[in-house]
């Protein structure tokens, strides 16, 4: 009988995602065949990999790596806020920030294909992740990366894992980071008004519409009211006519503050973990009954 390696097991698991004595236990009976121990695990296990992948991964982190001016931020998902807390997948996250920087990947394929390895996993980042799938029993994926090589400064704040901000500028570094900080509270959607995308403006102009009309007001006076709104609007989400977090005054704006400093924001971009993701709602009561449908069934 051919000897089952650690590598062997490690290969076979990169497959199919399936637990490590499950992938020795089919080498071992198909007597060291690769193809043969794959086919017995989709068999007995089903496709481990394509039901994890289908699996929603609306928690993870955000991860950021800067040299000089040349800087990324990556975030990764994962399905729970337990995994969030591993090792290994914090490894992961650091990483990929890593190889976006020094590598510049056209996009998250070409990531997956960098050289890397961790855990006895490899030799590229996809089999590190897949690995990792089999490895940890959750989905995990590269969500969306930015990377930043123009030049400018660069400023990075990370509110835990969970939110990163990067900060493009020209100038102060305190200051920079001060904003980087703000952004991350304020979450701001443009640099300057001029910057907000025109279907934000259109949903906030419909919303104050509806709200006008309702009002009874003359035409005259309700598209006064409408226009009010959307600049109100405006302020409230472009960085540079925001409120700064830390105004001693209570009023001083971003842009002000910036101003005193001497300090240029080029741009900036914000990811928050999950930020758009539907996430799954478990109903246990009605995940109980289906299993119980299920074994009467049978």
């Amino acid at each position: 009988m051919a000897a089952i390696t650690a590598g062997m097991v490690a290969e076979l698991r990169a497959k199919t995602d399936a637990p490590m004595m499950e992938c020795k236990k089919a080498l071992t009976e198909a007597e060291g065949d690769m193809a043969k121990a794959e086919e017995l695990l989709r068999v007995k296990l089903g496709t481990k990999a394509g039901k994890a992948a289908a699996r929603v991964t609306a928690e993870g982190v955000v991860a950021s790596f800067i040299d000089g001016n040349t800087g990324a931020m990556i975030e990764v998902n994962c399905e729970t806020d337990f995994v969030t807390k591993n090792d290994s997948f914090l490894a992961l996250a650091k990483a990929a920030a890593e190889l976006v920087a020094k590598h510049n990947p056209a996009d998250i394929p070409a990531l997956g294909a960098l050289a890397y390895a961790q855990d006895g996993f490899g030799p590229t980042l996809e089999d590190v992740r897949k690995g990792l799938i089999g490895k940890i029993g959750e989905n995990m994926s590269f969500r969306r990366y930015q990377r930043w090589a123009n030049g400018g400064a660069l400023a990075t704040y990370l509110h835990g894992t969970r939110i990163g901000v990067v900060v493009e500028f020209d100038g102060d570094a305190v200051a920079a980071k001060d904003v980087a900080m703000h952004i991350a509270a304020m979450k701001p959607v443009a640099l300057t008004s001029a910057e907000v995308s025109a279907d934000l403006i259109a949903r906030e102009r419909s919303v104050a519409e509806a709200k006008a009309a309702e009002s009874g007001k003359p035409a005259e006076i309700a598209a006064k009211m409408v226009e009010g709104s959307v600049q109100k609007y405006l302020k409230e989400v472009s960085l540079v006519d925001q409120v700064f977090v830390k105004a001693a005054d209570g009023k001083q704006t971003v842009g002000a503050y910036l101003k005193s400093a001497n300090t240029t924001v080029k741009g900036f971009t914000l990811y928050v973990v999950g930020e758009g993701i539907e996430k799954k709602v478990d109903d246990f009561a009605a995940e109980v009954a289906a299993q119980v449908a299920a074994a009467k069934g049978q």
